[in-house]
């Protein structure tokens, strides 16, 4: 047992590290939950357009964080290694990635809003609710993009901040916008505190204001506390990274980047088998995942906690550590996300009324989050896992362990049943979720053999 639990002192710096990142991120998820619920007083049609858009957002959200991943690896172990100059070029390549993912997807969505936005509609449904989700989903996203700018730029900068230790200001800065999101929502959707009345294209506005304000607190505290971001002085005086340098953050960037796109892909691909099942299938998801992100979000920071703390003392060439480490930090997922799960598990029973919507979808909400929270131990454990791997650099694998298992398994085994069967919805879902416990198994030997164990950046010179 001892294998797995770790010292007193390795669990309070964990907390301190994770906690910030994790009420940053709950705050963040409360404030998309009220957004979501507010959007739902407007009707199943509003809601169920801005949840098919949102399903867009997220991946390009994925697709950034992916955009990052590579040089944040690089950048976790040179702060470590307590080489600055390293951490410079890795923030350059961040921004240069960042900045290439918001214009391609950008014009993506802009160009072709309407015929995206109809792959989540079924053929089935009644033609009048089909033409008002489309409308208020094509409204929502004209103004929704614009928020990708801040949001690509604060997490750019976010990302090096809280490999440095320095998970508070990225909290404060998600707090602030939080609390300008909230009055926003309330003044833009329903036309109060003096504000025009604007429904979902105000909830869009409202967004993209508060991201603008997360970008701004980030960036204004790096530049003005440069003793503490040592790689800040002379970071745009010109944008030159070291060719070898460069060369490996694209090797091992370059399949975290695809694997992260074609993950959130295939999870969007499996939302879109769902919804062949019809618009009550996609309001009662919409539902039921804001509670389930929410809760979600302290296994996934545990995650990134593993990925910086790992990275850390890889990069101070203390190998035995890691691995020790490693296995501590799997043990404290799984504890954490069961908790987490038996805390979710009566939310369920409540949450879905707050919904201005049929009896029919509120049911299913019920449903889908009573399975996702027995669910979680599984999730937490195959993310963790992930990030151990992803930490030493091992991306080619990450993208197998992800990538193929989203494609080869979970997506035909949905596409299957729900276009080939008339299994009921609620069976399809159990059955498709419950394939994680194969991605676990994978995970679990993988992190074992130990292969992922190494100092990537002990070469590299810059």
């Amino acid at each position: 047992m001892r294998k797995y639990i770790g010292t007193k002192q390795f669990y309070k710096n964990t907390l301190t590290l994770m906690i910030p990142m994790v009420i940053q991120n709950v705050v963040t998820n409360f404030v998309s939950m009220l957004d979501n619920i507010m959007v739902g007083q407007l009707g199943t049609a509003p809601m169920s357009g801005v949840s098919i858009v949102n399903q867009f957002i997220f991946i390009f959200n994925l697709t950034l964080f992916g955009s990052l991943a590579g040089p944040t690896i690089f950048g976790a172990q040179f702060y470590g290694k307590g080489d600055h100059e390293g951490q410079k070029q890795t923030m350059r390549f961040r921004m240069i990635a960042a900045l290439c993912i918001i214009v391609l997807f950008a014009t993506i969505y802009l160009m072709f809003t309407e015929p995206l936005l109809s792959l989540y509609i079924s053929k089935n449904d009644d033609a009048y609710a089909k033409a008002k989700t489309l409308a208020y989903g094509m409204e929502y996203m004209k103004y929704i993009v614009i928020s990708m700018l801040p949001f690509g730029i604060s997490q750019a900068y976010s990302s090096v901040i809280r490999e440095c230790g320095e998970t508070k200001i990225p909290m404060i800065g998600s707090l602030m916008a939080v609390l300008v999101n909230l009055v926003l929502d309330y003044g833009l959707i329903f036309g109060k505190l003096g504000m025009p009345c604007l429904g979902v294209k105000g909830a869009a506005i409202a967004t993209v204001v508060a991201k603008t304000v997360e970008a701004m607190v980030v960036v204004f505290w790096a530049h003005t506390h440069q003793e503490k971001n040592r790689y800040i002085p002379g970071l745009y005086r010109g944008f030159a990274i070291e060719p070898q340098l460069c060369k490996h953050m694209f090797r091992k960037g370059l399949p975290l980047l695809i694997n992260e796109f074609l993950w959130v892909a295939g999870v969007s691909a499996i939302a879109q088998c769902y919804s062949v099942r019809g618009l009550d299938v996609v309001g009662a998801r919409n539902i039921a995942m804001v509670i389930v992100n929410l809760f979600g979000v302290i296994y996934i920071q545990i995650g990134a906690a593993t990925s910086i703390i790992l990275g850390n003392t890889l990069g101070a060439g203390k190998l035995k550590e890691a691995e020790k480490y490693a296995g501590w930090l799997m043990a404290f997922a799984l504890f954490v996300s069961t908790v987490v799960g038996l805390i979710a598990f009566p939310t369920a029973f409540w949450f879905p009324n707050m919904y201005n919507t049929t009896g029919e979808i509120l049911e299913l909400a019920t449903y889908i989050i009573l399975t996702s929270a027995v669910c979680m131990p599984m999730w937490s454990y195959s993310n963790v896992c992930y990030n151990v791997l992803r930490s030493g650099g091992k991306t080619g694998i990450t993208f197998l362990f992800d990538f193929v298992f989203t494609w080869g398994i979970q997506i035909p085994i949905c596409y299957f049943l729900a276009y080939h069967t008339q299994m009921p919805f609620k069976i399809l879902y159990v059955v498709v979720i419950y394939t994680e416990i194969i991605k676990d198994m994978i995970g679990y030997f993988m992190v074992k053999s130990g292969f992922w164990v190494q100092n990537i950046v002990e070469k590299v010179k810059v």
